[in-house]
């Protein structure tokens, strides 16, 4: 097979994939089992949450004082956890690996406090919130360093889509 007859057929090959690519794009609406592949979320779902309101907060070492990109998180959350309010949610509260199981289990309970006050604050009804605290038990990155230290020292709200959520 010659170098231009080897053009002419990938050329060709290259022509049918857009044409059937293109065919595929107009063929309805997309799949459940599609939009999830693609980033779609849909709206009021626990993704859709994620994606809209963002679902974590961090924090400063030993501290539970929330942060002004906390607040605006947190904002977000409360507009979206009023528009579906059918959702109740749990806050959970997370330490870096650094000190006792003990301080790290109240340091995560304090900071899901944190967050259930201020989004209280906002208006969302209390009953809706419930908290735990994973202290370090959980953590999201493992290494001896700040950058997973940092990444660990959060508060994670779970919209649940379950109806039982007790403060």
């Amino acid at each position: 097979m010659t170098y231009l007859t080897r053009q002419v057929r990938t050329a060709g090959l290259c022509a049918v994939a857009a044409v059937a690519l293109a065919l595929a794009g107009c063929t309805g609406n997309p799949k459940p089992e599609d939009m999830a592949n693609n980033g779609y979320a849909a709206p009021g779902t626990p993704r859709d949450f994620i994606t809209k309101a963002g679902d974590l907060v961090y924090f400063s070492t030993d501290n539970v004082e929330l942060s002004p990109e906390s607040q605006q998180t947190l904002m977000n959350q409360a507009r979206w956890l009023k528009q579906y309010a059918e959702h109740p949610i749990m806050i959970e509260g997370h330490a870096d690996e650094r000190g006792t199981r003990e301080y790290n289990i109240a340091l995560g309970a304090k900071r899901a406090q944190a967050v259930r006050n201020f989004l209280i604050q906002q208006g969302i009804n209390p009953a809706r919130i419930r908290t735990a605290s994973f202290g370090k038990e959980r953590p999201v990155a493992v290494c001896n360093d700040i950058s997973c230290w940092s990444q660990n020292r959060r508060a994670q709200t779970v919209v649940n889509g379950r109806g039982d959520a007790r403060s």
